[in-house]
């Protein structure tokens, strides 16, 4: 079975790097037509050409942020104007620093629920008017293991937006129902993107050993789980979460499955 998106348009947020990119190169492979929505405009457009370049596919970029609802409605509607059509979305675009509980200040944890929970009602709302004339619209939700599943120091404010958006993810499907539109999450555990290398290779090591498939994730390896959700082939799956984890969450202590 292939998820054949060819002719589809998918519009997907905070692309221009890390799992957004994995993401579209993927959509991109499998016959898409994709717009990169970001707020870092040189990047965007850096991709852009890299993935038309690298995939012979139609991949453009547009400038949008996603805590805007103004800024992505000029997104869809471009999305909708260049290609004839809007069928997916991924909502894509998400912040993580890092800060203690003792330390956090309420502005820390705004910014992470306007960009995390804030920005995937703010991307839905926006595109949903393209979607419903779609005869198989499709929403594609990247959340994490970490919040719905796991938690991880310094992480409280990612965890709680993470779990957030799939409360909103069961919600919206039943709402979204009505248009035959679905609406799924994805949660990927340690994924090997552009800003792990600046962490060190010490903290990499470690986070390979929590996977049971002892590697790390790759951007493409989300890609594919969320090109499974925004294909034909899953025209009857609604409100549901997909973990892309190698085995993560699994394991009751780091010895197991040695």
């Amino acid at each position: 079975m292939t998820q054949d998106l060819r002719n589809r348009v998918a519009l997907i947020t905070g692309a221009s790097r890390g799992i957004g990119k994995g993401i579209a190169r993927t959509f991109a492979d499998l016959g898409a037509n994709v717009v990169l929505v970001s707020r870092e405009a040189t990047v965007g457009e850096k991709t852009s050409a890299e993935l038309r370049a690298n995939t012979g596919a139609n991949v453009v970029f547009c400038s949008g942020d996603v805590t805007d609802l103004s800024s992505m409605r000029n997104a869809a509607t471009f999305a909708a104007e260049k290609f004839g059509r809007l069928d997916i979305l991924c909502a894509n675009a998400g912040i993580f620093p890092s800060t203690s509980l003792l330390e956090m200040t309420l502005e820390e944890w705004d910014k992470v629920f306007d960009v995390n929970v804030r920005g995937t009602l703010v991307s839905v709302q926006a595109c949903l008017p393209f979607l419903r004339e779609s005869d198989a619209g499709r929403i594609v939700v990247t959340s994490s293991i970490t919040g719905p599943i796991t938690g991880f120091p310094g992480w409280s404010h990612y965890g709680a937006s993470k779990a957030a958006q799939l409360g909103f993810v069961r919600t919206a499907a039943l709402e979204l129902s009505r248009y035959g539109i679905t609406i799924n999450a994805i949660l990927p555990g340690n994924i090997e993107t552009e800003g792990l290398a600046d962490l060190g290779e010490d903290y990499r090591q470690k986070m390979i050993r929590a996977v049971p498939l002892k590697r790390l994730g790759t951007p493409g390896d989300v890609g594919f789980a969320a090109s499974f959700f925004a294909s034909v082939h899953a025209g009857f799956v609604t409100g549901q979460t997909l973990i892309v984890d190698g085995g993560q969450v699994l394991p009751e202590s780091l010895d197991s499955g040695e």
